[in-house]
This record gives structure tokens, C-alpha cells and sequence, in this order.
């Protein structure tokens, strides 16, 4: 299915390669091949979404010089990554219908692939930001926190780049159709890694939520013993809001990208396409999710997005005290 299912052809058909379809006047009516797959159409309108929404966070992060601080470039990596892969997205549609060449179908997915990449890895970054945020809270507004925030960007955006190389390289499946993963034409072996690699960050990222969780915690007893505060007081309320809001976080990524990831380890290439596409597809509306987990929650971001739109912010916006809902 167009590079992206190793079946390829118009139709849900793992028989097919790309681009190809059977002679018309060999099939009936009722059974000519679609010309344009409707999975891809809607790969193409997720990649649209995507774009334009974090191209919003992209450029008001950008212009606002107020925003930044280490939160706001790591919240600004993610959404450029998204926005790298939403463009992805819709060039690798552009190109499979339209150029139906082997080149620039391997950039292409080499650069969904490293942009998605970017994307889990400042997912990572960003939960280790907010770790080391509560845990060395009076020392975190400090030049070292900046230092190393920029280090974890560079690391983050070459490593993202080596992998979205691999397959321009020659680690592609395009001349040995056996090696092919369910993502052509990327080999069994480089998908295996890369969703290896996303259950290890998962896991990480699982134990720094829960480390948080405790801190957010052990905060919340601290301060209601310090005020005599009952069980049912507004800011236990608000704290155990904050670990809900803790929980979704992992929990929505882990929706969108576990069902891809565990699927592309145990099927291969000669698995309908169908399922591919499936899994892939809410894996894609992850970096839709985001900016509004990440970005447009945060209220000096609200407040940006407000004097961007509008040319002012709302009371209502200007007041709000931060809670731990925001954690």
C-alpha cells in the first residue's frame, strides 16, 4: 500500500507491489482497484492537521521572547518534530501518487521516520525536564539546567537524524522484498530496533512519571499538615488532579503508539496491510494530541497564542494560579 504497508498497489490486496494494478478489462466493474487508497487519504489529512497545529506552536514560541525558558524549547522541539512529520506525512502522499519514484519515497520516510523519532525522544526529554523540575526545585532555574537542556536537544535531534538516514543510506528492503517489515521499505531489523527503542523509553518514562508522582505526593502531605488541611480541601483536590492529568499523559501516548509497535514486531511484510495501517494510523494522532497536552494547557502559551489571535489576553487567563493540574 503505497510504501507505507509492504503490499503496496491501490487495493487492500498484500499480493500487489507499488503503483501496479491489475488490467481493467480482466476484472468486473463492481472489482476495478481504487486509484487513491483511503487509508492514505486519511494518513494525508492527519499529516495536514498535524502540521497546521504545530506550526501555531512552532511560530508563537518562536516570536514570544518571553518563552524561553528550558520547558518552553523542549515544548517547542516537540512541536517542530510533529510539524516535520505531519509534512512527512503529506509529502510521502504527494510522492507515492504523484512521483511513484524509489527516492523519494526513501526520503520520505526517512523523514517521517526521524521526525517521529524526535518526537518520542523530546516526549522523553520533556518528562525528564518536569522530573528534574520537582526534584531540584530550587536549584532548576539555574545556567546548568539550560546547559543541559541543550544537550538533550542536540542528542535527541542527531540521534532522531541517524535513524531517519538509515533507510537513504542503503538499510532498505528495496532490493531484498523478503527483508521487508510491514513498513516498506524499511527492514525488519531497523523497525524491530525502533520499537525495542520506544518500549525502553516507554518504561523510562513510566518510572520517571511515578517518581513524580510520589514527589507531587509527598508535597501535598507536606503542606496540609503545615495548614492543618482536611483530606477534602481544594488543594488536595487539585493534587490528585495533577496525577490524573499525570496518568492520561502516559496513557494517551501509550494508546497511540503501543498497538504500531507491538504489531511491527511480530508481523512481517507478508501481513495484510490492512492491519498496518490500523496500527499506524492512531500512532499518527499522537503529535495531534500533543500540542494540546503540552502547549496549548500551558497558560504563558495561552497567553501568547491569546495576544497572537486576538491582540489580548482574557482576564480569566491572565490570573489563573499554576496548580498541580499543570505538572
Amino acid at each position: 500500500l503505497m510504501a507505507w504497508a509492504s503490499g503496496g498497489g491501490g487495493t487492500l490486496d498484500n499480493s500487489t507491489s507499488l503503483g501496479t494494478f491489475p488490467p481493467e478489462e480482466s476484472l468486473r466493474p463492481g472489482q476495478l482497484p481504487l486509484l487513491v487508497n483511503p487509508w492514505d487519504i486519511v494518513l494525508c489529512s492527519s499529516g495536514t492537521l498535524i502540521a497546521c497545529e504545530n506550526a501555531l506552536v512552532v511560530l508563537v514560541i518562536w516570536q514570544n521572547s518571553a518563552l524561553r525558558a528550558p520547558m518552553f524549547l523542549l515544548i517547542g522541539s516537540l512541536a517542530l518534530a510533529d510539524l516535520l512529520a505531519g509534512l512527512g506525512l503529506v509529502l510521502h502522499f504527494t510522492c507515492a501518487y504523484l512521483l511513484r519514484s524509489d527516492s523519494a519515497q526513501l526520503l520520505t520516510v526517512g523523514l517521517v521516520v526521524a521526525s517521529f523519532s524526535a518526537s518520542v525522544f523530546s516526549l522523553l526529554a520533556i518528562t525528564i525536564d518536569r522530573y528534574l523540575s520537582l526534584y531540584y526545585a530550587l536549584t532548576y532555574n539555574s545556567e546548568r539546567t539550560a546547559a543541559f537542556t541543550y544537550t538533550m536537544l542536540v542528542l535527541l535531534w542527531g540521534l532522531s537524524l541517524c535513524l531517519g538516514l538509515l533507510p537513504v543510506t542503503g538499510v532498505n528492503c528495496l532490493g531484498e522484498e523478503a527483508s521487508c517489515s510491514v513498513v516498506r521499505p524499511l527492514t525488519k531489523n531497523n523497525v524491530a530496533v525502533l520499537s525495542v527503542s520506544f518500549l525502553l523509553l516507554f518504561g523510562l518514562m513510566l518510572q520517571l512519571y511515578v517518581q513524580i508522582c510520589k514527589i507531587v505526593m509527598r508535597h501535598a502531605h507536606q503542606i496540609a499538615l503545615q495548614h492543618h488541611f482536611l483530606a477534602a480541601t481544594p488543594h488536595y483536590v487539585t493534587t490528585r488532579k495533577g496525577v490524573s492529568t499525570l496518568a492520561i499523559i502516559l496513557g494517551t501516548f501509550a494508546a497511540c503508539w503501543m498497538p504500531f509497535t507491538v504489531y511491527s514486531l511480530i508481523a512481517d511484510y507478508t501481513y495484510p496491510p490492512l492491519y498496518t495501517y490500523a496500527t499506524l494510523v492512531p500512532a499518527t494522532y499522537n503529535s495531534v494530541i500533543n500540542p494540546v497536552i503540552y502547549a496549548f494547557r500551558n497558560q504563558e502559551i495561552q497567553k501568547a497564542l491569546w495576544l497572537v489571535c486576538c491582540g489580548c489576553v482574557p482576564a480569566s487567563v491572565a490570573h489563573r494560579a499554576r496548580t498541580p493540574s499543570d505538572v
